[in-house]
């Protein structure tokens, strides 16, 4: 079974429903349906057939679904490009992927003009679920971004875990500003809007300002998020955020860690404790804390159904029918990254008696220092512990003798003196994991999805 007849369970069995919001306007899932065959038409005329890749460089929009659901149906490989990306990035992304036809947001108009005069039925096209749906470029911490090839089957196994495990439903109101090119918007939360049939409300993108109105209007009962945006939630005022908590049912957290820090002060101003869970660009969703039971600050939790894992040398490894098949065009890094079946993920995690998985971070961002090993995430809790400290990221740095040395990088709330963070530090952590530097910054160098990109840390 392919995505086109999951998504049919909302495109055409709730065809009269309000689907989607966006800017002022309304949608049902039958326009949803119409808009997209016509692009679908729209894109066969321009010479697109199954296997080929489209690729997108947009933001937040309708296109973006009508493009991304002309894919599925056609059986087109949808390539969507992060919107941070520039000229050198994107020309990379272009070479490898090798798309039939590339769109930017000043292409749109013109598409659209051209699929409003199609008569917009629905293509004939039969794809198979084992047939590549999407390929997601990892952000490309170390050397250029590959592509991570995801299949029809893997976004629908993704997706019926979330729907089941977060008991999403048809009665949800669900806001989504997460951006559409990152797995995190597409794999989860346009799948589960359309397999789901709830209403949706899509921002263009996050705006701190705006934040409190968009919840207030549109009360949603659903929300998926990214840690950065949890701590601009914070700044909303005491009544607002109880009345937002009161008609709110889940929060979601993931694509970097949640501070427990940040959790507890979450908990105790919107009423809710945070859902947190862990996926990656070649995996979808791995690991989650129960809609029902615990959810433990810090911690990822346990893993969703069908999602086999290990932990190998400090490593975490996955198998499941979420896991990607490979990454294009690049068989030597398939290889690597596979061995037996079995991903080799590159995070570094720690499991309870009871099952609980915690992430220490990534292997390459572990600090070997005279022979010890220290796991950057420890300090940086207990940094963002310090009521002056906003934000904080611990990296190595080359040292003649320990081979490597921890320094913070901090953005501060208020001020402190590095001398008093240090002495703190000292008194909570072992002598080899205390920051032998403090680096005061006015932010923290993120991607789109807010993850700290460490690489970039030293050019601050």
């Amino acid at each position: 079974m392919n995505l086109t007849q999951l998504f049919d369970l909302s495109l055409t069995l709730r065809k009269s429903r309000p689907a989607l919001e966006f800017e002022g306007h309304t949608y049902t899932f039958g326009d949803i349906e119409h808009r997209s065959n016509q692009t679908a038409e729209c894109l066969m005329r321009r010479g697109l057939k199954a296997g080929d890749r489209l690729c997108v460089y947009l933001p937040n929009c309708l296109e973006m679904i009508d493009l991304y659901l002309a894919a599925v149906k056609l059986g087109v490989i949808f390539v969507p490009i992060n919107i941070l990306y520039r000229d050198r990035e994107i020309r990379h992304i272009l070479h490898d992927a090798e798309p039939a036809v590339f769109l930017r947001e000043e292409d749109l108009p013109g598409l659209r003009a051209e699929a409003s005069t199609m008569p917009g039925g629905r293509p004939a096209v039969t794809v198979d679920g084992g047939a590549p749906a999407g390929i997601i470029y990892t952000s490309g911490t170390t050397g250029t971004s590959k592509g991570a090839v995801l299949s029809h089957d893997n976004f629908a196994a993704n997706a019926i875990n979330l729907l089941t495990c977060w008991q999403i439903s048809s009665v949800d109101r669900f806001l989504l500003a997460l951006p559409l090119f990152h797995v995190h918007g597409l794999g989860n939360g346009l799948h589960c809007w359309l397999m789901s049939g709830c209403r949706m409300r899509l921002l263009r993108r996050f705006e701190h300002a705006k934040a409190a109105g968009e919840f207030l209007d549109f009360r949603p009962t659903l929300f998926f998020g990214v840690p950065t945006i949890y701590v601009r939630l914070l700044d909303i005022p005491e009544a607002e955020a109880r009345e937002i908590g009161g008609f709110m049912r889940l929060f979601v957290s993931g694509s970097a860690p949640l501070p427990a820090q940040v959790f507890a002060e979450f908990e105790a101003k919107f009423g809710h404790r945070i859902l947190e869970r862990y996926g990656m660009s070649e995996t979808l969703m791995n690991i989650s804390n129960p809609y029902v039971g615990e959810r433990r600050p810090g911690t990822v939790g346990l893993p969703l159904p069908g999602v086999s894992v290990e932990i190998r040398g400090g490593e975490l490894w996955l198998k499941g029918p979420n896991v990607f098949s490979g990454y294009w065009r690049r068989e030597e890094a398939t290889r690597e990254a596979f061995e037996g079946g079995w991903f080799r993920t590159g995070d570094v995690a720690e499991v309870s008696e009871d099952g609980y998985y915690t992430l220490r971070g990534r292997k390459s961002d572990l600090i070997i220092s005279g022979g010890f090993n220290i796991y950057p995430r420890e300090i940086e809790e207990f940094l963002l512990e310090q009521e002056e400290v906003a934000e904080a990221a611990v990296a190595g740095v080359p040292d003649p003798v320990r081979g490597e040395v921890p320094v913070a990088y901090v953005v501060l709330r208020r001020p402190v003196a590095a001398d008093v963070l240090a002495e703190r530090c000292g008194a909570a952590l072992a002598s080899f994991k205390l920051p032998r530097r403090f680096v005061f910054l006015d932010k923290l160098p993120r991607n789109a999805m807010g993850k700290v990109q460490k690489r970039l840390l030293g050019e601050s």
